[in-house]
């Protein structure tokens, strides 16, 4: 799969994620009405994030990957984008995901998290082309 691709897949997974907030989760006022389509969003953006970082580390070794696999990956990288993708896995993953949290600004902070990983993989694959 090429660079350009591999990226454009992160981001219409968190296009996607966007449309369905936008227009199926049923924003009024600060919330999401719609905890289904929150947990939708949710998932399709945190798996936005894996697909970049999947391309960036590639394949593992041994077994299947985990939360824990990717943070060691990028705890060698950069301390600041490890941040950020455990902010991305605690809003995406577990509170959007899981519990379906419906709050907006929750929602708009694990989506510019999301944004920040996957913009970060395109620079640095980028720069290796």
């Amino acid at each position: 799969m090429s660079k350009r691709i591999s990226i454009q897949e992160a981001k219409r997974y968190l296009a996607n994620a966007r449309t369905i907030l936008s227009e199926q989760a049923g924003k009024e006022d600060d919330y999401y009405q719609d905890p289904k389509y929150v947990k939708l969003a949710g998932h399709a953006a945190y798996t936005g994030v894996l697909v970049a970082l999947d391309f960036l580390f590639g394949e593992k070794k041994k077994g299947r990957k985990d939360v824990s696999w990717y943070r060691e990956q990028l705890s060698g990288m950069d301390k600041k984008v490890l941040t950020n993708f455990g902010i991305a896995y605690d809003i995406l993953h577990l509170s959007m995901s899981y519990d379906g949290n419906r709050d907006v600004d929750v929602a708009k902070s694990g989506l510019k998290r999301a944004e920040e990983i996957i913009n970060w993989v395109e620079q640095r694959t980028t720069s290796y082309a």
